[in-house]
């Protein structure tokens, strides 16, 4: 039995998760001097409830070496064969660096697999369903650990934002400072490459912000093998979300924004993560 480890920053639906089988390690929140573990002590929905009132933007830690070692040695009682472990792009976060320390603890306990993923989001979640379903058909491990190497290779993330406020509060917008400079009422288009977050376009309106994301998937098509719909509490996400499933031949996973993504994206953020054959 081959099992798939994560981190909260994927945003898989708890449900989802639960489907495929997949445990989720939480990265920790801190709103001043309150601390919460994402998706357990603090929901997402309560996360958004506090991001738009707070005067100073949330922090988040990575979870510990422990806690993935905890993790590792509880599979491996319960039967494990091989652990599979896809992370947040090690350019955003400790967590990699803390699941490679617990694999290395339980050296010849264990075969564990621990993956950067160069994403965060669905851009992470996609990869960790491909592999995690493949697991469940009864994958071996190496094959498995191919699967989802394969995933990541193919895995993009598009993202329109309503707002750079979030971005540059939260030391994020990095080399985008230059390309979107000064002008106001600009709605980015940025993506991940190689783990980083790097500019895609800039369009001046709500409007065609989502007819760019609509267009991404009208191009693509029959390619994409498996999608997801992304927001940042986005009133209109229905409606967003029934333009993209035009172009795709199943439905897509959609999906709140969890911390880690929502705290630099912000509020009204719409966006796509798909992986291409």
């Amino acid at each position: 039995m081959i099992r798939i480890i994560t981190d909260s920053s994927s945003d898989i639906p708890s449900e989802v998760a639960e489907q495929y089988g997949v445990d989720v390690v939480p990265l920790t929140i801190r709103f001043g001097d309150e601390e919460f573990v994402d998706r357990s002590t603090l929901t997402t929905a309560g996360f958004w409830d506090r991001l738009v009132t707070a005067d100073q933007l949330p922090e988040t830690a990575a979870p510990s070496a422990g806690l993935f070692e905890e993790r590792y040695r509880t599979m491996a009682d319960e039967g494990a064969s091989g652990i599979v472990v896809i992370t947040i792009s090690s350019n955003l976060s400790a967590t990699y660096q803390s699941a490679v320390i617990a694999a290395e603890r339980l050296s010849g306990d264990v075969r564990i697999k621990v993956m950067d993923s160069r994403s965060v989001g669905m851009g992470l979640g996609l990869p960790v369903l491909e592999a995690a379903g493949y697991a469940v058909e009864g994958g071996g491990f190496d094959d498995v650990a191919t699967r989802a190497a394969g995933a990541i290779r193919s895995s993009k993330v598009i993202a329109a934002l309503d707002t750079l406020e979030y971005l540059k509060r939260g030391g994020r917008i990095g080399n985008t400072q230059a390309f979107f400079g000064s002008l106001l009422n600009i709605k980015p288009l940025i993506t991940l490459d190689d783990g980083v977050v790097a500019p895609l376009g800039r369009v001046r309106t709500r409007t065609k912000a989502i007819a760019a994301l609509e267009e991404r998937m009208a191009a693509l098509g029959p390619r994409i093998r498996a999608a997801a719909v992304f927001h940042g509490a986005a009133p209109d996400i229905e409606s967003i979300t029934a333009r993209m499933e035009r172009h795709l031949e199943s439905r897509p996973v959609v999906t709140l924004l969890g911390a880690v993504v929502g705290t630099h994206t912000g509020p009204g953020t719409v966006g796509i993560a798909y992986l291409t054959d």
